[in-house]
């Protein structure tokens, strides 16, 4: 909705220019000195809060010199700023127009004050414009000083030294060569890009290094340290700026990765941009060490402290783990939802449910089965000829169906192994897995490599165990009650909208299993020993159990009684609860506002109540007393359209309408709504995503040559840099290097 100038005989709207408008203070005393100014007595018995909702005032009002524009996309008063531009006159010249804002007649006493304040503000506003224009004055002259031929020269040779740095992280470079002691070395990557620069005729660079020694490292590991750390600090400063820009968020996490022998949490920002796009940067690697409660405190410090962010305008927080890290992590998600409510614990986008389910349930076959899947997928994107040898054993296994055979084949062809319906897959594909691995094993003809073969014995073995099996078929039977509500979840955001409508059936489903679960477990332990049957293996009670339970004198147990009690109980139990806790009322109310998208409007005959559930956002809201008018009049907006308007189907169509700047509420709540990290990206086509960047350096990068720096510069390719700001930084930051301490204290030499 326009604001509207409060100004007498100003008629300017923010519809129709390009001025900020800025609303009344609270504080009553500015207050009432911007409604004197204003001359408007019908203003003179609202509270300063009321005129701070309510009115605005635009900045042909104000002196220049109190308007300060800090971005290109957000301009301020100063804090002392008074309006004390207006027009009182011209309303004369046509003495029978209607004027809705009247001007207040003054007696001669108010003349008297006015005339005063002003003065004492124009001598405020003088000295202000001479303190501003003295320290203009002394940064020209700071200025001058830095342009001085020997500092200049130094800042040549800083931004070659920057150039080089950053172009090995977006190459993917480590800085040092890795050779084993005893071998002669040749120069580290970094020296050996000085020497090309100087030869190819960098002057800043030779005149830098002409003295030194040819047997001399250029720069010692600390310096360079320090470049690549002012380097990796300056692209995650540009992100951050759009983040702030931005003001909402979500904070989501990805699996460990592992740095010099020490685990390291990927973490990442979701949030709207300038242009209206959403995103999902990454920003840093967090030590992975201490309990729940320290790897809170540390989130919580990396995002305040660090990064300079609010953890009070994080609305989303998702966690994409596996093994016994997913358990920690939801523990660190329940904690920091009981310290900041609005951070809504959610599944990710990027992961399957049922995926996301079963990595979440703490039982040892389970995460047994999820660990030799992940296995399986990184076994066979090794070569292409391993995939052939998968595609050979499915044809033979089906060579009587040929059209089971090219279903599976097809579907093996990509990653198979995070669909929402890899149990069931898996299940079909689990003869020609074991049939294959064996084949691999056995290795007639030499093709494979020994690590190939151990890698395909380990998985066989594993394979050919019946509680691997037995807790298979259970996975793929439980979690078919989740897998439609799941692969909705990654649609569209029409098929959100019904997946969060949906939630109850499926609990219900679940529930029904729960209760009839002698029933439900005999059919699917029978599926599991008819499997085991054709490919031959033997059904017992695990042998771990059996020793374990041997000194106790308890008498034996079946299998199907086992199996019930210890994979089929807990793991409905297990599936239930995670789904009750990651799909709270909060996050539910969250999805079903995605009736505010045209499309869903439009799908539901406009019949919909988005008002029933906006409370959930209702605080982040710039107007939120209007919200149920201005709800009213965007659903009477799309119902009333002309018939060659098509409905926007997605939040990103939405925002990018050209008129959703007339609907701030709407706006605003839809902004904070598509960073729930349990939507999809929806505009991420224009460039890989970050979370695709970081898998292309962890399965291209050797443990032993990662950097955390470098991978922050590698993964962060895409975002701009500017090499001054990183030479001023490094400047500032290390004044001790600055050139009139001497060449020689800042080329540290360490002789090879």
């Amino acid at each position: 909705m326009p604001n509207f100038c409060a100004a007498p005989n100003c008629t300017r709207k923010s519809t129709q220019s390009d001025l900020a408008f800025f609303r009344f203070p609270r504080d009553p005393e500015r207050c009432r000195l911007w409604v004197e100014n204003c001359r408007r007595a019908d203003l003179e018995a609202k509270t300063s809060d009321q005129l701070n909702k309510h009115y605005r005032l635009c900045a042909k009002h104000f002196d220049p010199a109190m308007v300060c524009k800090t971005s290109p996309y957000r301009t301020v008063l100063k804090d002392t700023a008074i309006p004390t531009i207006f027009d009182l006159t011209s309303h004369l010249k046509n003495p029978h127009s209607r004027h809705r804002k009247r001007i207040k007649e003054l007696t001669e006493e108010d003349i008297r004050r006015i005339k005063e304040r002003r003065l004492a503000s124009s001598i405020e506003q003088l000295h202000s414009k001479k303190d501003i224009e003295a320290t203009e004055g002394q940064d020209a002259a700071e200025e001058e000083i830095k342009l001085s031929a020997e500092e200049k020269d130094f800042r040549d040779y800083l931004r070659s030294l920057f150039e080089i740095v950053v172009m090995l992280g977006k190459q993917n470079i480590p800085l040092e060569t890795n050779v084993p002691e005893g071998v002669a070395r040749d120069p580290s990557h970094f020296q050996a890009l000085l020497e090309y620069r100087i030869n190819a005729g960098d002057e800043a660079l030779r005149r830098r290094f002409e003295a030194t020694a040819v047997n001399v490292e250029y720069l010692s590991a600390s310096q360079q340290s320090q470049l690549l750390e002012v380097c990796e600090g300056t692209v995650r400063e540009e992100v951050l700026m759009e983040v702030r820009e931005s003001r909402f968020f979500s904070l989501v996490t990805g699996d460990l990765v592992e740095f010099a022998g020490e685990r390291h949490l990927p973490l990442f920002l979701r949030f709207v941009d300038q242009s209206n796009a959403l995103r999902e940067e990454f920003l840093d690697f967090l030590p992975f060490e201490g309990d729940e409660a320290s790897l809170v405190e540390k989130l919580k410090t990396q995002v305040t402290d660090g990064w300079g962010l609010r953890m009070e305008d994080c609305r989303g927080q998702a966690h994409v783990a596996t093994g016994t890290f997913a358990t920690k992590m939801k523990a660190v998600a329940v904690r920091l939802m009981g310290k900041y409510p609005m951070a809504m614990h959610t599944p990710c986008s990027t992961c399957a449910l049922n995926i996301h389910l079963a990595n979440s349930l703490p039982f040892p076959s389970v995460q047994v089965v999820m660990a030799t899947l992940r296995k399986i997928d990184l076994f066979f994107k090794q070569s292409r000829s391993l995939q052939a040898e998968l595609e050979k054993a499915i044809s033979v296994y089906h060579q009587e169906n040929d059209e089971k055979a090219a279903e599976l084949k097809e579907a093996c062809s990509s990653n198979w192994t995070e669909q929402h319906n890899v149990f069931e897959l898996t299940v079909d594909l689990l003869e020609s897995l074991l049939l294959c691995m064996d084949c691999i094993r056995d290795n007639e003809n030499v093709k494979f490599p020994d690590a190939i073969t151990g890698d395909a014995y380990s998985i066989a073995e594993t394979l050919a165990d019946f509680e691997f099996i037995v807790t298979l078929v259970i996975l793929k039977n439980a979690l078919s009650f989740t897998r439609a509500f799941g692969k909705n979840l990654q649609g569209e955001a029409l098929d959100v909208f019904f997946a969060a409508n949906s939630l109850t059936a499926v609990l219900h489903s679940l529930n029904e299993v729960f209760d009839n679960i002698e029933v439900y477990h005999e059919f699917w332990f029978e599926e599991a020993v008819n499997l085991a049957g054709t490919m031959e293996i033997p059904v017992k009670v695990p042998r771990l159990f059996l020793r374990k339970h041997r000194s106790a004198d308890a008498g034996e147990i079946p299998p199907e009684t086992y199996f019930k009690e210890y994979v089929t109980v807990p793991v409905i139990r297990g599936v239930i609860d995670e789904v009750d806790d990651i799909f709270s009322q909060s996050n539910l109310k969250a999805l079903k506002c995605l009736s505010l998208v045209p499309a869903i409007m439009g799908q539901m005959k406009f019949n919909t109540s988005e008002e029933n559930h906006a409370d959930v956002y209702c605080k982040d809201l710039p107007n939120p007393d209007t919200l149920p008018a201005e709800l009213h009049c965007w659903k009477i907006k799309w119902k009333h359209r002309s018939k060659e308007v098509r409905l926007p189907s997605t939040i990103h169509e939405t925002l990018q309408l050209s008129d959703v700047k007339f609907f701030p509420n709407v706006n605003c709540f839809l902004k904070v709504l598509t960073i729930l990290p349990v939507l999809m990206l929806e505009d991420s086509n224009s460039f890989e995503t970050s979370r695709k960047r970081l898998q292309t350096y962890l399965s291209d990068t050797p443990i032993k040559h990662r950097c955390k720096g470098l991978a922050v510069l590698h993964i962060n390719s895409h975002v701009k840099h500017d090499l001054d700001v990183m030479v001023d930084k490094y400047c500032r930051l290390y004044p001790e290097d600055e050139p009139e301490h001497g060449v020689e204290a800042e080329i540290s030499t360490v002789v090879i």
